[in-house]
């Protein structure tokens, strides 16, 4: 018998955000959903917290400058549940794609920096939180946690989901290899900081890290990557020259890598908005796997192994009591006796799916 695998077309995002505006950048990203749709395309993925673009204002100067952008900030990220949430969901539904959103994710009082999976009914498939703000981002953002490394069975293969240098970090990524990872979306903010010297943040050192990533996890690889529009250069850094030379316009290096490390979009200019795309085959990667599974026939469990704790961190555990375990004291002060072991947690996670 013939086992057929899933072929389809997919398209990463490149292009800027309508800046600290959450609706009109909802709106843009509808349009573009909508355009991939036409394209034929059944999956497009977006940057590193597209919505509402990145703090670039972290980099820029010091905490203190970069406060007067914080409650705008805050205002303008994604609420889960939320109408804008609500119009993306149904902008998949009803272009019937799959969606792989990367967003500032506001939930309480702080801010995580967010990849939410929604198919093309759309239903939530996952939702995840980096695990470690890089650098600067942690005076904005909060941690994920164990959960956040997942990968999730889908009619267009096993689907998983990192953030920016989360593809630096070889054990989360090893977490996401050993799930049989077949579609990987590495989602970048943009390549426009520091683009004179620091080339650990330029295109060429991380796009090399998406596509290591395809060969080591024999996985495709899509990776959207945003730009920087002038408006966002004028808001950010004014009349300053300094800080002119540190933040470009440009910077988009969207790309999508087969399996064996070939890249197989056609890329577009670094200023150029838009989607690239690829026709992608899963059946490609039983040839990759062929040669090297590093979590399966390639590994040295003997040797060296992975410890993935996926207990939810959440910050507050809520215990539910029966009021007849409720007690009154002598000196009529309430008390209750201690929980038995198998008394319930209500435990409120972030994540749908787990």
């Amino acid at each position: 018998m013939s086992v057929t695998h899933p072929a389809y077309r997919v398209a990463a995002v490149q292009a800027a955000p309508v800046y600290l505006d959450l609706d009109a950048s909802v709106d843009k990203a509808i349009g573009l959903i909508k355009q991939a749709a036409s394209n034929d395309a059944k999956l497009i993925a977006f940057p590193e917290t597209w919505l509402p673009g990145y703090p670039w204002f972290a980099w820029l100067d010091s905490p203190a400058w970069g406060m007067q952008f914080i409650q705008r900030y805050h205002d303008n990220s994604l609420t889960y549940g939320s109408p804008q949430a609500q119009r993306i969901a149904r902008a998949a539904k009803d272009h019937h794609i799959m969606v792989v959103m990367g967003h500032s994710e506001k939930r309480g009082g702080s801010l995580y920096m967010g990849q939410w999976i929604i198919d093309p009914l759309g239903k939530t498939v996952g939702q995840r939180r980096k695990l470690k703000p890089t650098h600067v981002e942690r005076t904005i953002f909060g941690e994920g946690d164990g959960t956040d490394l997942a990968v999730y069975e889908t009619e267009l293969g096993r689907i998983g989901a990192l953030c920016c240098w989360e593809h630096l970090q070889p054990l989360s990524k090893y977490a996401m290899y050993a799930q049989n990872e077949q579609v990987h979306i590495a989602a970048w903010p943009s390549f426009s900081l520091y683009r004179s010297g620091a080339h650990a943040l330029g295109a060429a050192v991380n796009n090399a890290a998406s596509q290591i990533y395809a060969v080591e996890g024999q996985c495709f690889v899509i990776a959207p990557c945003a730009t920087v529009s002038d408006e966002m250069v004028q808001m950010l850094c004014g009349e300053d020259p300094t800080k002119q030379q540190l933040l470009l316009a440009g910077g988009g290096f969207a790309t999508i890598y087969a399996p064996d490390g070939q890249l197989i979009c056609e890329p577009l200019a670094e200023g150029e908005e838009g989607l690239v795309y690829a026709n992608i085959d899963l059946g490609m990667i039983s040839l990759a796997k062929a040669a090297a599974d590093p979590a399966g026939h390639y590994a040295r469990p003997d040797v060296t192994r992975l410890l993935l704790d996926r207990t939810p961190g959440d910050r507050v555990v809520m215990r539910k009591r029966d009021a007849a375990e409720v007690t009154r004291t002598d000196d009529d002060a309430w008390s209750s006796p201690a929980l038995a072991d198998n008394d319930e947690d209500e435990t409120t996670s972030h994540q749908a799916g787990h």
